[in-house]
């Protein structure tokens, strides 16, 4: 992989990212550290829905917890795929209903009902998309931003989903 070089810092730069059709480089070391950093909340989130169905009572939230964690650990392997083999794009399938924006977050509990357990990790997505976005609109190296504002959308895709799952269980009758 040939990197360019940066003439203001002559600081490696990763290949390219691109942003519509322009590519755009992004310093190797900015880069690495935005999808560490990224990969890191992965593998907090494997390790908190991991807990977490070990905590609660109810075998369905249990099963969801468990297949959530296994999730978790997909997307630390795509960004390991990404970082290691330098593709240029990330793409999603975005859908975001905004269903449970408004609802409070749930405590993790014992008994905690399987909406419960939706609602809890939906948010931990809107709080991941949130957090990304605010540091793609903080940054000011155009291929940060892009990177940053992938990992959102990543998580917004991620939140999209679950959403569907959480209006066929909180509204079976519209079905």
């Amino acid at each position: 992989m040939a990197q360019a070089v940066s003439n203001a810092t002559n600081a490696p730069m990763k290949n390219t990212i691109l942003i519509g059709e322009a590519e755009v480089p992004i310093r190797a070391e900015e880069f690495q550290k935005i999808v560490a950093g990224a990969i890191e909340s992965e593998t907090e989130s494997h390790a908190f829905y991991t807990s977490a169905a070990g905590k609660v009572r109810s075998d369905a939230l249990r099963t969801l917890f468990r297949d959530l964690a296994g999730e978790e650990l997909g997307d630390r392997e795509f960004l390991e795929n990404y970082r290691d083999n330098d593709p240029k794009v990330m793409n999603f399938e975005v859908r975001d209903y905004k269903v449970t924006d408004a609802l409070r977050t749930p405590e993790l509990s014992a008994d905690m009902k399987p909406l419960e357990g939706m609602v809890l990790a939906i948010k931990r997505e809107l709080e991941s998309m949130t957090k990304n976005r605010q540091l793609a609109e903080a940054a000011t190296d155009a291929g940060q931003k892009k990177l940053y504002m992938d990992l959102a959308t990543m998580a917004q895709a991620n939140k999209g989903r679950l959403e569907d799952i959480y209006t066929n269980m909180a509204f079976p009758e519209a079905w």
